[in-house]
């Protein structure tokens, strides 16, 4: 039926999300719907409710209404641990690496989250070496395999925003939701990160970011966070040329 291919379509259902705090509306009546395999990114001006509609999606922040659907099921009453074995993972905007550990460790312990245990005490030399060798290949995905010894505080700012991204690939998911990855890079370390997401063949990322040239480069779907509510969704050509969006951004001063 229709209604099949579109769910075979679709990976990330929003449907109606309300989200207030107080006076103020963080998500006025969302609907969102991310293509499987797709770069679908979130612009918006400051304060349009793009980092609360990142969170609600990971399961950070209840919505007070609305659905979540992913892989074509409701996931708006699943914990945030629920959903990233479900497949959805998420880099957030402040780091969350631990600095001590090595880039290998860091990964490895993504790995193990994601299959649900803890290092047992008798651990099995094998279930071990499989867990670093899915951890190293995460760290080659990013370009940091050759640098796996080294502990995640001696990174750059880049690097270990890079380094976020291969934990959150070591979780295998089937969806990335990324706010802000660019945040505080300079041009060459954000280039390099458009780089390793352009060569995530066939991984469909949600992206928030303000990066514009990032945006543009990367996204196949794009839609525009105004005040909370989706003034637009379209492809990037058709997003750039669109007078709305020219003035929610460009326009009377409100923005």
């Amino acid at each position: 039926s229709a209604a099949s291919d579109v769910y075979k379509r679709q990976l990330l259902e929003i449907k109606g999300l309300n989200k207030h705090f107080g006076g103020i509306v963080a998500s006025d009546d969302v609907n969102l719907a991310v293509t499987r395999g797709k770069v679908h990114a979130i612009i918006g001006p400051n304060g349009a409710g793009k980092t609360t509609l990142i969170e609600q999606l990971s399961g950070q922040i209840r919505p007070d209404s609305g659905d979540i659907q992913f892989a074509g099921r409701s996931i708006v009453s699943d914990s945030i641990a629920q959903r990233a074995r479900n497949g959805l993972a998420r880099s957030f905007q402040i780091t969350s690496v631990v600095l001590p550990m090595t880039l290998l460790q860091n990964v490895m312990l993504a790995v193990q989250g994601n299959s649900g245990h803890s290092f047992h005490f008798w651990s099995p030399v094998k279930e071990d070496s499989d867990m670093k060798a899915a951890a190293m290949a995460s760290l080659a995905e990013v370009g940091l395999d050759d640098r796996a010894g080294r502990k995640a505080a001696n990174l750059s700012h880049g690097e270990q925003r890079q380094l976020e991204v291969a934990m959150a690939l070591a979780m295998k998911p089937r969806m990335l939701l990324l706010d802000e990855p660019m945040a505080g890079m300079g041009k060459e370390e954000g280039s390099r990160m458009v780089e390793i997401l352009d060569n995530l063949e066939e991984m469909t990322i949600l992206l928030v970011e303000h990066d514009m040239d990032a945006v543009f480069s990367l996204a196949d779907q794009l839609s525009v966070l105004v005040n909370g509510h989706i003034i637009a969704t379209d492809t990037v050509d058709n997003i750039r040329a669109n007078d709305d969006v020219q003035k929610a951004y460009l326009g009377d001063g409100h923005a």
